[in-house]
């Protein structure tokens, strides 16, 4: 008797899921509880273990789509080989129930139901001989390409044959399409892209976005760790960088201006006596936000320990759905990557987002002479919706003074 790996809930309010990565093959022997399929829902990546051990026959190919509670693959009795099913997915279809040998996924069988198309007439290509939404989506676009090529045809008025004229000499405007290094391939957009985007384009039509810049010396904190980074390490296992002074400064910005931690709900202004920074970190599917929660009741040593497993478990797809929800507040360190000054788009619902940027020396003024300093460009992204310019400049002018002075932190100054 065979049983199916359904998927499961994942998160409130999440009801639609993409297959990621199928982490063992079709006709594939299991073990109960053995990891089986990676499932990227629109905040992070859950792997999904199998139910019971016996022979896994996958019913929803990597990059197709599927809804909570949907069969995404069955476990059948024996090893080794997969038995011709002998019955359908639990949603099947009319167009599924025709067809005698082929497997039809779920998306596809409702592409061919809503376009007509009989299983029959569409070339399967998925593992198993699995007919696909792209297959089917290949077939009408070919059907369309050449009903458009008869119409074309059919139209063009008769005319007597002339001479073929001489063929022009190549150029790069009369290059064959087939001509090399001009392919073209098409990908589904991940549930974790399509929620980035889809949340950058709210930010920008849903509030009323404005950028504040300024710059930080850098050089009294490089010189703090220099001198205490062997100490600290040793002593709390864990390495002393620059993101924990940025989340502390920024926790004693946020206490003095609560608008940059509030955000609007309706008519309303929601103030919060807690400070729960997301840390923008790049992660092995795109970028996530997960959330140090209470950050203003964690040493430096807390700090540093919860984004290096962040962080870690980011690369590895291994967020939580939980860890990513909520936030109050945002740090993005573009300058990992090199950037030198962006102007970072805020994570809604909430009002604002730090962008920290490159460490370069540059040339600066200090007591009438010009000297070189590391210096970091700073950036503030606020909703002027509840935030006004002099709190917003204000905020980032604290969290400059803090980490040009880092005993400030200690003597709440």
């Amino acid at each position: 008797m065979s049983v199916e790996l359904t998927v499961p809930e994942v998160g409130e309010s999440i009801t639609e899921v993409q297959i990621g990565r199928w982490l063992k093959a079709d006709g594939d022997t299991v073990a109960r509880d053995e990891d089986l399929v990676e499932i990227e829902t629109e905040k992070a990546s859950v792997v999904v273990p199998a139910p019971e051990a016996g022979t896994l026959e996958i019913l929803v190919a990597e990059g197709e789509f599927a809804e909570v509670g949907d069969a995404i693959a069955r476990i059948g009795e024996g090893t080794g080989e997969v038995a011709k099913p002998v019955e359908m997915a639990a949603k099947e279809t009319p167009a599924e129930a025709e067809a005698d040998e082929a497997v039809v996924m779920p998306a596809a069988a409702r592409l061919l139901e809503e376009h007509g198309l009989d299983v029959a007439d569409v070339e399967a290509t998925g593992p198993g001989g699995r007919l696909l939404k792209e297959d089917v989506e290949r077939h009408l676009q070919s059907r369309d390409a050449k009903a458009a090529a008869r119409e074309v045809l059919d139209e063009a008025p008769a005319a007597e044959p002339t001479p073929a004229p001489a063929a022009p000499a190549e150029t790069a405007e009369t290059a064959p399409a087939s001509a090399p290094g001009r392919g073209e391939e098409i990908r589904p957009m991940s549930m974790i892209r399509r929620t980035i985007a889809n949340r950058l384009v709210e930010a920008q039509q849903n509030a009323a976005l404005l950028t504040t810049f300024n710059e930080v010396d850098m050089a009294p904190v490089k010189a703090l760790r220099a001198r205490y980074k062997e100490q600290f390490e040793k002593r709390h296992g864990a390495r002393l960088g620059f993101m924990s002074f940025f989340v502390k400064a920024s926790v004693e910005a946020l206490q003095r201006f609560p608008a940059v931690n509030a955000e609007i709900r309706g008519t309303e202004i929601v103030y919060r006596d807690y400070c729960d920074i997301g840390i923008a970190i790049g992660g092995g599917k795109g970028l996530v936000v997960p959330v140090l929660r209470n950050a203003e009741a964690k040493t430096f040593a807390e700090i540093e320990k919860s984004i290096a497993d962040l962080g870690a478990r980011a690369q590895s797809n291994q967020i939580e759905p939980d860890e990513l929800a909520g936030g109050t507040f945002t740090i993005s360190n573009g300058g990992v990557y090199g950037s030198l000054l962006s102007t970072p788009i805020v994570n809604p619902p909430q009002s604002g987002i730090l962008g920290m940027h490159a460490i370069q020396d540059r040339p600066v003024a200090r007591d009438g002479e010009v000297v070189i300093r590391p210096m970091m460009y700073v950036a503030l992204t606020y909703d002027h919706r509840i935030i006004d310019g002099r709190e917003a400049v204000t905020f980032l002018r604290t969290i400059k003074d803090v980490l040009e002075d880092p005993a400030r932190l200690l003597l709440e100054v």
